[in-house]
């Protein structure tokens, strides 16, 4: 198994956690469950190989991504209600997943041949994207859009240090690994410390 393909079963199995968990908050069946595991899970990789044109995407041609979705979304349908708190639980694994699925995004465009830049999108788009449907199609707020915290931020802040490290000489395992670590450390200091971004304030219009 290549370091890409790890990160992805990583990003698709805590990403379908967290699908289960927005699931059980909505208190689907466990059809709901299932679907918000799988857009979860795969949604990010999706846009991002369509993007690429890498085909087939990942998990059509490996469909036991699909089952890891599953499986993850199943096991909250029977565990969330051990939970304390479904929604800390739910933010800190998709820091998590973010962490995973970030590095992830950027080994595939590194795999294309792609620019630097396009590098950078695809670490964003993998990180974002799939925790962006999930909270669209729950009719909540997504978590990235959420006032001020840094979650694109710190999807971008990974693709960064990657695309740095990598131009510094760093072997592409340790790009990575700087990646993750990066995108995690900047979630987690927006969860657990408030750290934010500048938002804007309307100003009364001068006379």
């Amino acid at each position: 198994m290549t370091a890409a393909q790890a990160l992805d079963f990583a990003a698709v199995f805590v990403f379908a956690l967290t699908g289960g968990l927005t699931a059980s908050r909505a208190q689907l069946d466990v059809i709901g469950f299932l679907f918000l595991g799988c857009l979860t899970g795969v949604g990010g990789g999706t846009v991002r190989d369509l993007l690429l044109d890498r085909g087939p995407v990942f998990w059509i041609a490996e469909p036991v991504y699909l089952a890891v979705a599953c499986a993850a979304a199943l096991a909250v349908f029977v565990g969330a209600h051990l939970l304390e708190s479904r929604l800390a639980t739910l933010r800190w694994l998709d820091a998590v997943a973010l962490a995973a699925a970030a590095p992830a995004g950027v080994a595939a465009a590194w795999a294309a041949d792609a620019s630097w830049p396009v590098v950078i999108v695809m670490g964003v788009a993998t990180g974002c994207l799939g925790g962006l449907m999930r909270d669209v199609v729950a009719n909540e707020l997504p978590l990235v859009l959420t006032q001020g915290e840094l979650y694109v931020t710190a999807a971008l802040a990974g693709a960064l240090v990657a695309v740095a490290a990598q131009g510094l000489g760093a072997p592409a395992g340790l790009a990575l690994v700087g990646a993750g670590a990066a995108t995690f450390a900047i979630r987690a200091g927006s969860l657990a410390f408030g750290w934010r971004l500048p938002v804007y304030r309307a100003r009364p219009p001068r006379r």
